[in-house]
């Protein structure tokens, strides 16, 4: 679904035919901007993007005369909808179909929107100079992306990839949807997802801020690179996890939907796509931790009871308690 950012603007996650009538949909990040009067998007959220990454493509709201369910037109893309622009039609897939309502709903209020100003025709020359009517496609040629898992990955190259980047990414959209990611292949006796998906995380060493595929466990949470990896990058046990919340640096980061794992050696700074995923992790994962140490049950409890079970300890405690009966 989407979201209103820092800056007020509409946001989220969409499929688009950037090629009209090829049947080519390509996952993009939308930003209805109703400040500047335009939509635009990007290879991936600009917050995950190198600083002063252009937008691939962009559409003045002006141009728009109407947004519809298209799902006649596409019966083949589900949750589809078009975007009527002069002689241009954009075809767009949503992610479910409240996602598509209010795209659809959103898009046709903004169109509405008309507010005269004093400087009009200058901003107008301003806004035309920073943002072309209708972009199309632009060449990528630091950064490739493939879609995997339904999801953006973005890759540096050291040149520019040209029909082998559009291949890749070809055979990556037409990888069959029942093929599933290693994890989900796995007997079910050796795992229990309680919940999985794409999200940015923060490294610990460079800061910088990286997409990993997350896996959360009955008693683990761990991210990979991708969905199809076989090893994670890092596993964190649940029961060294104090607590999982909203960030509340986010402010000082200044990133949307970030929420924080604190665990006994690092906090995990992580952003979901959305304010609902953010919640959805944070709740899956306070679930899985109470549910691992069981009802009124604390991290010091927790520990505690390890300690008393050790059976070396048992019997330190119980020589103590022999030596103060003497006394």
């Amino acid at each position: 679904m989407p979201y209103v950012d820092r800056q007020n603007r509409i946001c989220g996650f969409l499929d688009i035919e950037e090629n009209e009538s090829s049947g080519k949909f390509l996952r993009r990040y939308f930003i209805l901007d109703t400040q500047l009067g335009s939509l635009v998007w990007f290879m991936d959220n600009p917050q995950n993007l190198p600083v002063g990454a252009d937008c691939v493509g962009s559409l003045k709201l002006t141009y728009i005369s109407k947004v519809s369910d298209a799902t006649k037109l596409r019966p083949k893309a589900e949750f589809c909808f078009v975007i009527n622009a002069g002689m241009r039609k954009f075809f767009l897939q949503a992610n479910d179909q409240q996602d598509l309502v209010d795209w659809v709903n959103a898009l046709n209020k903004a169109t509405k929107i008309t507010v005269p100003k004093t400087c009009e025709g200058q901003q107008t020359s301003e806004n035309n100079r920073s943002l072309p009517d209708v972009v199309g496609t632009k060449k990528q040629i630091s950064y490739r992306t493939e879609i995997i898992g339904g999801v953006p990955i973005v890759t540096q190259t050291q040149h520019d990839a040209g029909d082998g980047a559009d291949r890749a990414e070809r055979d990556a959209m037409h990888r069959s949807h029942s093929q599933l990611p290693y994890f989900l292949s796995r007997p079910a006796q050796e795992h229990t997802v309680i919940k999985s998906g794409y999200c940015v995380k923060q490294g610990a060493v460079m800061r910088n801020w990286k997409r990993r595929y997350f896996l959360l466990e009955e008693n683990s949470m761990s991210y990979f690179k991708s969905d199809l990896e076989k090893e994670p990058l890092r596993m964190i046990p649940l029961k060294e996890v104090h607590k999982v919340q909203e960030c509340k640096q986010s402010d000082i980061m200044m990133r949307d939907n970030l929420f924080e794992v604190v665990t006994t050696s690092r906090t995990f700074y992580i952003q979901a796509d959305s304010p609902e995923e953010m919640h959805s992790w944070i709740k899956a994962v306070s679930g899985a931790i109470v549910a691992q140490r069981g009802p009124g049950r604390s991290a010091a409890t927790m520990r505690q009871a390890r300690r008393l079970s050790n059976p070396c300890i048992q019997r330190y405690t119980s020589r103590i308690g022999e030596c103060s009966s003497t006394d």
